[in-house]
Parts: C-alpha cells; sequence; structure tokens
C-alpha cells in the first residue's frame, strides 16, 4: 500500500537531492533572475522551505503570521540546510501520527487571511505535489544558468531504491 508517509519520504530524499545539486552551485547563481514562478533559485528554494514551514506549523497546530524566510538572515548554505532540516521534520512528525490524525480536519486562514478547513492528508498530498513542482522549476532554471548534471528526483527513482 502507498502511504501519505512513504510519499513524505519521497519528499525528503528529493529535497536532500536537490539540496546536493545546489550546494555545489555558484554563490552569484542564486541570485540571477530566470524566467520562472519564482525569478531566482534563491527565490525559489525560500518558496519551498516557506511552504512546507507553515504547513507544518499549521498541521502541529500552530498559526504562522509571515512567510518565515522573511526574517532570515543567514547564509546560502545555512537557507538550504534549512529547507532540508523542515522537510525531515515534517516526515518525522507525521511517522508518529496515526489515521485518525491524517483523517483530522483542520481549520486555517492563508497568508491573505482567508480561512478554509481541509484533511491533514490532503495537505501532505498537497505539500509533497507542490514540492515535486518546484524542484523540477530548480533544475529548469539550472538547465538555463548552464549546469547539465543532475541524478533523478522523480518518485520511481525512489521507488527503485
Amino acid at each position: 500500500m502507498y502511504t501519505i508517509q512513504r510519499h513524505l519520504n519521497y519528499n525528503t530524499w528529493a529535497t536532500g537531492k536537490a539540496v546536493e545539486v545546489l550546494s555545489s552551485v555558484d554563490e552569484k547563481h542564486f541570485d540571477t533572475e530566470v524566467k520562472s514562478s519564482f525569478t531566482t533559485l534563491r527565490k525559489t528554494v525560500f518558496h519551498l522551505w516557506d511552504a512546507e514551514q507553515i504547513w507544518l506549523t499549521r498541521i502541529q497546530g500552530g498559526t504562522p503570521k509571515s512567510w518565515p524566510s522573511v526574517n532570515f538572515t543567514g547564509t546560502t548554505s545555512g537557507m538550504l540546510d534549512g529547507w532540508k532540516k523542515t522537510s525531515n521534520e515534517l516526515a518525522e512528525f507525521i511517522s508518529s501520527k496515526d489515521r485518525i490524525f491524517l483523517d483530522q480536519e483542520i481549520h486555517y486562514k492563508n497568508m491573505k487571511g482567508i480561512e478554509f478547513t481541509q484533511p491533514i492528508e490532503d495537505i501532505l498530498f498537497h505539500l509533497v505535489n507542490h514540492g515535486s513542482f518546484h524542484r523540477g522549476q530548480l533544475v529548469t532554471m539550472l538547465r538555463g544558468l548552464g549546469f547539465e548534471k543532475f541524478t533523478s528526483q522523480d518518485l520511481i527513482a525512489y521507488m527503485r531504491l
């Protein structure tokens, strides 16, 4: 059976693969503008990290008031480590939960203040799908910056392990 936990473990693995590649990128490329949803590698990584941190906070019962990256003053390496750490924390947090927790609906406001109600498991599947989408954009952005060497971050590659 395919479970949300396996999906989250995939997300952690794929994030680790992305961080591995990004760790070898020259600092100047993180702020080079490229056409994409977010115009730089840094903005894209911050978006991914922000999303995971915000959703983790919400499913733990908290209410984020701002994007976590707004107050980040660390290095590029610290940003990448933070993103990887949050992915791990999310998977670890869910590993201790049962079906009742996953089926539970949470009430929250998005960052624009609009209220929503969603089952936790649906949020988690969304979060992993969202991560796959934007990690794909990172690969495309890196290719546009001249990088050619990547290992697959596809779900099927993870399942073959």
